[in-house]
């Protein structure tokens, strides 16, 4: 007698297998979009530990510290902005490659009234930025003697 060869998935083992994969696609998705926002934020640092260590350079053939303003003007959201030139940053020798997803300002302690400068004070470097597009702002500081720190929670983009 000939026997009939069954071919093929039944319903139900399709069922199945679209349900596993709707379940992995529910615990990837939300994991690897949290991976993207971190991913983006991590300019922040290492931008505020190139100013800091522009900002020392300059302090060492200045003796003094330059207080610059935020820039760019308002922090960037989901997309990286121009970065707008003639400001303070290209005084200490520090400009980013094209646009960036941070804001950027340094203030000094110690300065003499006014000036925006200081001898034998310190300076705060802020890097601040809003990768996710929420309105809480990530931020990153520095200081003379600490490196790139994050003020916010870690779940803060």
């Amino acid at each position: 007698m000939l026997k009939k060869m069954k071919k093929g998935f039944t319903l139900v083992e399709l069922m199945i297998v679209v349900a596993i994969i709707g379940i992995l696609a529910a615990i990837a998705i939300p994991n690897f979009v949290e991976m993207q926002y971190k991913a983006k934020r991590a300019e922040v640092p290492s931008n505020v530990k190139a100013i800091k260590e522009a900002e020392m350079a300059y302090e060492a053939t200045e003796d003094q510290f330059l207080a610059i303003a935020q820039n760019p003007a308002a922090v960037p959201g989901k997309k990286a902005t121009g970065w707008t030139t003639s400001t303070g940053f290209e005084a200490i020798s520090w400009q980013p490659d094209g646009n960036v997803r941070g804001a950027y300002q340094v203030t000094t302690t110690g300065s003499s009234a006014g000036s925006g400068t200081g001898t034998g004070g310190d300076f705060t470097v802020t890097g601040q930025c809003n990768v996710d597009g929420d309105s809480v702002n990530a931020t990153y500081t520095a200081t003379k003697s600490l490196n790139a720190k994050r003020i916010t929670k870690n779940n803060v983009f």
